[in-house]
């Protein structure tokens, strides 16, 4: 028999681990790192030779939190190469399964990940412990997002019904009528959670970010419209690359974001609250004032906050859609298939996701980009780091090391610094 040893030395794997290089010197941050050790995927290069419409299910297989970001990136990538415009009722189902996105999404960070940082908890299975009630209103919200994921998408983890013009089955009007008590619910339950947020002890914290979100003329962002940016960004999704670079940096295997003859920006829920404040629902705006928050949010540490109020958007969007939009029983518009490239980019919970696929005349993939949000992010995040860092630079290390970690997970990234990671390394000089 002839032997053969088969040696994976990095397996392909949706989170990547993380950890914080810091060095002072004479009292003052010389060097902040943040290293992202996230192994070769290898998406972009596997796609080479798939055919399009493989594409939706293969980059759902990214990450197992927000799926449909990248099926409906994807989607909308080929269906601009191939020039379809999807309009009506499978244009509303999109935004359904998006709003189930966002809430599971979501509810996940808020409660599990985000929360017990300012509440002075290791876990939440700690704060669980004194918060029981909360905690469970939290895994009920996500549980509806959930639901809303597995009815649209066939199942809630890596959905298997979307495809390039619509879906492969469209829902009946009583399995959508179905979610409308818990999502009834499911509107007091997220208002409460925004007002429990809005409690928190904030740091004063605010640098000077170019936030960056797609902007549409009608309704809040999630599938579709222009890139955006407080500083005067105003860009077809098309010109991504035209006014975006990517730049590797040695201590990191990801990919920083920057705009070209600028700098980093920030991507995800204060980018899209920002830029798109009058787009929420009049009872999101009042809540907001309400709670102190003004049309602009410049303190990431608040996000938890934009990420309760963005839950209660989910929330009335996909009630809207359900009582207002007539579904029909067609779950595909026809289509032909033609060579060329095409953009897609849609608002994942932690900001814009970028797909560019160049096809040939068969349909099948020549090339593919890929840009999720944490990877925009990343440069903006050091940056705070830097900032927060040299502001607290005389706190022990202990607490340092945990309020670093909080600078981190203002941003949900999808690595796993989202969770109680960090190894902090300070070396100071005298």
């Amino acid at each position: 028999m002839t032997t053969k040893t088969i040696k994976v030395n990095y397996l392909a794997r949706v989170e990547g681990e993380g950890a914080m290089y810091v060095k002072i010197k004479n009292g003052k941050v010389k060097e902040v790192k943040l290293k992202i050790f996230e192994p070769p995927r290898f998406f972009e290069a596997f796609l080479r030779g798939r055919k399009y419409s493989e594409a939706p299910d293969i980059t759902a297989r990214i990450c197992g939190i927000c799926p449909i970001a990248y099926m409906m990136s994807a989607t909308h990538a080929m269906e601009d190469c191939f020039g379809v415009e999807v309009t009506g009722a499978i244009r509303a189902m999109r935004r359904l399964i998006y709003c189930g996105e966002w809430m599971e999404s979501h509810s996940l960070h808020i409660f599990m990940l985000h929360a017990p940082d300012f509440l002075g908890y290791d876990s939440a299975v700690e704060m669980a412990h004194v918060y029981p009630d909360i905690v469970k209103r939290g895994l009920r919200l996500k549980k509806i997002g959930n639901h809303i994921m597995s009815l649209v998408g066939g199942r809630e983890v890596h959905p298997i019904n979307v495809r390039v013009g619509g879906f492969y089955k469209m829902p009946t009007p009583q399995e959508l009528q179905s979610l409308v008590p818990e999502l009834q619910w499911a509107i007091d339950a997220a208002e409460l959670t925004a007002r429990w947020v809005a409690g928190f002890t904030f740091p004063e914290f605010e640098p000077d970010y170019e936030f960056v979100a797609l902007q549409h003329p009608d309704e809040y962002p999630m599938n579709e419209g222009r890139l955006v940016s407080n500083k005067g960004l105003n860009i077809p999704i098309s010109e991504f690359y035209n006014r975006i670079a990517e730049i590797h940096k040695p201590h990191s295997t990801a990919l920083h974001s920057t705009i070209k003859e600028r700098e980093n920006y920030f991507v995800g829920p204060l980018a899209r609250y920002n830029l798109n404040f009058d787009k929420l629902t009049p009872r999101i705006q009042a809540i907001a004032r309400d709670i102190g928050l003004e049309s602009f949010c410049g303190n990431p540490f608040q996000s938890i906050i934009i990420r309760s109020l963005e839950v209660l958007y989910a929330v009335q969007e996909a009630l809207r859609i359900i009582e207002t939009e007539e579904i029909l029983s067609q779950p595909v518009i026809e289509y032909t298939v033609k060579p060329g490239t095409g953009h897609g980019c849609t608002e994942a919970p932690r900001g814009i996701c970028y797909h560019r696929y160049q096809l040939d005349e068969q349909g099948d993939i020549l090339d593919a980009k890929i840009v999720p949000p944490t990877s925009q992010n990343q440069s903006t995040i050091e940056k705070d780091l830097w900032k927060f860092v040299e502001e607290h630079i005389d706190l022990p290390e202990e607490q340092l090391r945990q309020q670093s970690e909080q600078v981190i997970r203002n941003y949900d990234p999808c690595i796993s610094c989202s969770t109680h990671f960090l190894k902090l390394d300070v070396e100071r000089e005298p």
